[in-house]
């Protein structure tokens, strides 16, 4: 692959980001309904549903048509929840929410002047915790040009800035499905602090969400790592 480069985020990428970052996402709703799927509560649903109503009709076809519009609530249930991160990115201002304020940040990757990449810093909403932390958002990468680095090298920025600006800790949170970003994460050093349930909806379908945190070193170690070529 062609050298890549990471910039800041320009308002003539929005079309571009949006698409990456709607598609990364959706990438997930065909694991989140096969873990829907492997619950007992929905296996009993499946089960129990059409055999009542069999049982208590007489009729095969109302069964089967009870099993159909299940299934195809499950399904919609799997999306839903990525539908909704959708949803909110697509209406984030990103240059007034990321680049009108000290402290915050969004970069892209750009290949042979296509953004393939993409990830946000934003101070946590914490208000203890604002200029000790910075929280990781939207980090993707187009799916066919992963494998090249691009993912760390877009995570190496932001931990670049965070040293910069002066934070001590890097926040972020990911899911339990998410099994290809939680291992690149722990792979450079964050690490998990906590798990639970964002909201209701995937409290029903039992997704726990993941939170991790890297710890920024000090000043005169961020000097000496850089001299060294390590951070």
């Amino acid at each position: 692959m062609a050298p890549y480069h990471i910039r800041k985020y320009r308002e003539s990428d929005r079309r571009t980001v949006l698409d990456l970052y709607s598609q990364g996402l959706y990438e997930h709703v065909p694991i989140t309904y096969r873990h829907i799927m492997k619950l007992p509560r929905t296996q009993g649903l499946l089960v129990g549903v059409p055999l009542a109503l069999f049982l208590g009709s007489g009729s095969w076809l109302l069964a089967l048509m009870a099993s159909l519009t299940l299934l195809s609530a499950l399904r919609f249930l799997a999306k839903f929840p990525w539908t909704q991160y959708v949803v909110k990115f697509s209406h984030t201002d990103i240059t007034k929410t990321y680049l009108s304020e000290h402290g915050s940040c969004f970069w892209v990757a750009e290949f042979e002047g296509q953004v393939v990449g993409m990830v946000g810093a934003l101070p946590t909403e914490e208000p203890t915790l604002r200029k000790k932390q910075v929280e990781l958002f939207h980090l993707s990468v187009a799916s066919e040009c992963r494998g090249q680095g691009i993912a760390k090298a877009l995570i190496r920025t932001l931990l670049q800035f965070a040293c910069n600006q002066g934070y001590s800790e890097v926040v972020l949170s990911t899911s339990m499905l998410q099994c290809s970003a939680l291992a690149l994460y722990q792979s450079m050093g964050f690490q998990k602090t906590h798990q639970s349930f964002p909201n209701w909806i995937w409290a029903l379908v039992d997704i726990r969400g993941i939170r991790l945190i890297y710890q920024l070193p000090s000043a005169q170690v961020t000097q000496a790592l850089q001299e060294r070529g390590e951070l």
